[in-house]
């Protein structure tokens, strides 16, 4: 009873919490079809602008893949205004930061400076997309810094490959298949104008989400926004193209060896639904349930109860077209990946028979509701969600609401969910081990 009273004050203390933390935002768009969001936030003198592209990995040509990477590095080369080799020294010497990601469905660049940087902020980045200097010495410098990282983050990195991995064995026609660095090979022989095309072809305002968050005052930042952005030309927007998958229907099976580990590890990898769907939620729901620290049940159950393995995972890896739902072991010892396996799929198989426990369900709720106030705690969180839910959902307001959907998932949609996708015919298997083994049978 104690305990049950204890649960219920942390609920309620936790949907308190999040309904005090609703995002307040304007949004509207610029003549040019540039979308645009504005966040105040006066509670630290900085300011955040970025901007988000849609475009990604799954956009390049399958011989030219790797493009959208290298454009996350090759547009802080300089721009027609920014003297090549300048553009980290303006920042760092305005008090700012900056940094920039990409993913297979869009790339994301953005400054925090002190809130009186904003109109610096705002020029520097209508420069990269209104003058950015795309040039052979850019292109050679980078692709050498690119090499480097793939060298560091994938090649010689212990376990550095296994999505890329799993993606090509997982999809079979969509631009997932490939991995976001890309083809050196793509790179080497690329010309020039192969990447001033694609700049052309998607760094237009009409492909992008203007966000700026923190201490600003709207009158102002609009009026900068328009003096910056506003004047640039709208670009022609490429239609994404469709790419199907059809459903998996039997065990794939593959291997992979890695010079770089001494233990081996098992993946089991099913294709799952879109982001957008309600279905994506629950999986995330699923994983959290299944590894999400120590009194997850598959941590409890193979690692601390049996101690057969060293390490265990769940990971709803979910995007704009298509998810991947991933679990990963590594055996001790004296155990085998088999094992593990086998572990993990009684686990599956509970989730799928009986509907979880009201505890472990209140549990999960508290989590994901844990997980809204960090993610929303900081202007860059917040700016990088309203950038992602106006870009890749379709509507900046998810940001307010996406709690209240993972609220209303049931017990009953857990069990159906995991019924629907985690199926041992669905899926792929793969054996990622050592150079010197053999993968097992």
């Amino acid at each position: 009873m104690k305990n049950s009273i204890m649960a219920l004050s942390t609920s309620l203390m936790l949907g308190g919490m999040a309904n005090a933390q609703k995002i307040s935002f304007e949004q509207y768009h610029l003549n040019n079809g540039m979308q645009v969001i504005l966040h105040q936030d006066t509670a630290a003198p900085v300011v955040l602008t970025s901007v988000m592209y849609h475009v990604g990995s799954k956009d390049e040509a399958p011989d030219k893949t790797g493009f959208a990477h290298f454009f996350e590095h090759l547009l802080f080369e300089g721009t027609a205004n920014i003297k090549r080799g300048e553009w980290f020294k303006i920042v760092s010497s305005n008090g700012g930061t900056n940094n920039a990601n990409t993913s297979d469905d869009r790339t994301y660049y953005y400054e925090v400076f002190p809130s009186n940087n904003l109109e610096l902020a705002l020029w520097m980045e209508s420069e990269r997309l209104l003058h950015p200097v795309i040039n052979q010495i850019g292109i050679t410098t980078q692709n050498g810094v690119i090499k480097e990282e793939k060298a560091s983050r994938y090649d010689n990195r212990p376990y550095g490959k296994i999505i890329s991995v799993v993606k090509e064995h997982l999809f079979q026609n969509h631009p997932y298949k490939w991995s976001t660095i890309g083809a050196m090979e793509h790179l080497d022989t690329a010309t020039l104008e192969d990447f001033q095309d694609f700049n052309k072809k998607f760094y237009i305002p009409n492909n992008a989400v203007l966000v700026v968050a923190g201490d600003f005052e709207k009158k102002e930042a609009k009026q900068w926004i328009e003096k910056y952005f506003g004047t640039i030309p709208k670009g022609v927007k490429t239609k994404k193209q469709i790419h199907v998958e059809q459903p998996i229907s039997q065990t794939i099976r593959a291997s992979y060896q890695d010079p770089n580990i001494q233990i081996p590890m098992v993946v089991a990898a099913y294709r799952t639904p879109a982001m957008k769907t309600r279905d994506s939620r629950v999986l995330s729901l699923i994983s959290s349930y299944l590894s999400d620290g120590k009194s997850s049940k598959l941590y409890k159950r193979i690692v601390d109860t049996k101690k057969i393995a060293l390490q265990i995972g769940a990971v709803n890896f979910s995007q704009e077209d298509y998810g991947m739902y991933i679990l990963y072991g590594l055996p001790m010892s004296t155990h085998s990946t088999a094992e593990l396996l086998l572990e993990i799929d009684q686990e599956i198989t509970q989730i799928q028979t009986d509907l979880i426990s009201e505890r472990d369900y209140l549990k999960l709720q508290n989590q994901f509701e844990m997980q809204y106030i960090n993610s929303n705690s900081t202007v860059e969180g917040i700016a990088e969600n309203l950038a992602k839910y106006h870009l890749l959902y379709g509507d900046a307001k998810l940001i307010n609401q996406e709690l209240k959907t993972y609220k209303s998932i049931t017990r009953e949609e857990i069990r159906a969910v995991a019924k629907k996708y985690l199926n041992t015919n669905q899926r792929l298997i793969l054996d990622y081990i050592p150079v010197t083994e053999n993968p097992s049978e």
